[in-house]
């Protein structure tokens, strides 16, 4: 007969990940950095879609290609409102934010 031995269970057994993160007090960065990366990935694609190229739209913003370059790099973690803004404009668009409950 084959000895039952108990294991301890994970107090997030069953939890999902944002619970989790949430515990451990890390959900807003975990927000604030898919949040990043989605922006850089609409960046990209509607570049992407416009035949835009980095130089053009660093010259269209009137910035330098190492600023556009870390606005588009998805594991930068900060980014500024107005850059952000600026790049959007550039390619016809307009950045909209919203604070939700």
């Amino acid at each position: 007969m084959a000895s039952r031995t108990k294991t301890k269970r994970s107090p997030r057994t069953g939890s999902s990940a944002a619970s989790a993160l949430e515990a451990d007090g890390l959900l807003q960065d975990a927000e604030l950095v898919a949040l990043k990366r989605v922006l850089a990935w609409q960046l990209e694609k509607s570049m992407k879609s416009q035949g835009v190229s980095k130089q053009a739209l660093a010259k269209r913003m009137a910035t330098s290609r190492s600023q556009l370059d870390r606005l588009l790099d998805p594991d930068a973690a900060t980014v500024q409102l107005d850059t952000v803004a600026r790049a959007a404009k550039a390619l016809g668009k307009r950045l909209e934010v919203r604070l939700v409950g």
